[in-house]
């Protein structure tokens, strides 16, 4: 296909979990599909190249830049349109944790969560907005987290930084309503990920699954479902929600 018949897609972080899901989902014949990782040489990001490409996903790439740089989001995705015509989809996925109770919490690691999960999102749909409102026509999803409503001791930074999501998801959508974009966001539970895995210990993830009406762990592809749903044509009247995916754990 010729630029700009591609429906094109943004993933941030989708190397690998939640992103990578949502990377598969949105894929496919017709699509071409962007993927951001901040790691250079990231393998995580080759291996969902190499899945897209099994999909028949028409064009697919991996860029290394870090999200919260407002000026580098704006250049790629400049790059991006320019390449492809447009940007149909943007998924807010890329953030990071830095875990300890608020009393030992440095500055420097509350601010750095508040950059990397929450100013980012801010960055990239603000670089994404601008070609979409002249298109008329786009869909934003971000990845909040059941934390932002709940709250979750040691996680002071991170909670506020989801919180913080789903409140610029509500504005945005409210900015960006009347040129045909739609803004909406996705709050995960307890998701069965690579970060879940290295952050919780194996009997404190079973302890959390005994607390989950549905009696387990989320997968990617749980969240990758919702996502998907909110990034298609049957979304259309959907915009400033945050959808659960938790099991139950919140409602």
């Amino acid at each position: 296909m010729s630029a700009g018949t591609l429906k094109t897609i943004l993933v941030t972080g989708g190397a690998r979990g939640i992103g990578r899901a949502c990377a598969l989902a949105l894929g496919g014949p017709g699509r071409a599909v962007y993927l951001t990782h901040a790691t250079p040489g990231s393998p995580g990001a080759e291996e969902t190249l190499e899945r897209l490409r099994e999909t028949g996903t028409a064009h697919c790439e991996a860029q290394c830049w870090r999200a919260e740089d407002s000026a580098e989001a704006a250049r790629r995705i400049d790059g991006i349109v320019k390449a492809q015509g447009r940007l149909d989809v943007l998924v807010n996925n890329a953030g990071s944790v830095r875990d300890g109770i608020s009393l030992r919490m440095s500055d420097e690691d509350f601010m750095r969560i508040l950059q990397a999960d929450l100013f980012s999102v801010f960055c990239v749909s603000r670089a994404a907005a601008r070609h979409m409102l002249k298109a008329r026509s786009g869909r934003i999803v971000s990845i909040s987290s059941v934390v932002a409503f709940t709250g979750n001791p040691g996680q002071a930074n991170y909670s506020a930084a989801k919180a913080g999501v789903a409140g610029l998801t509500r504005t945005l959508a409210l900015e960006y309503a009347s040129r045909g974009v739609t803004v909406n966001a996705v709050a995960p539970g307890f998701i069965d990920t690579e970060m879940t895995r290295a952050n919780i210990p194996a009997k404190a993830a079973e302890a959390l699954a005994a607390r989950i009406p549905l009696a387990r762990m989320g997968s990617p592809e749980d969240v990758a479902a919702a996502v998907s749903f909110l990034a298609s044509d049957a979304a259309a009247y959907v915009t400033g929600q945050t959808i659960h995916v938790n099991g139950g754990l919140y409602m």
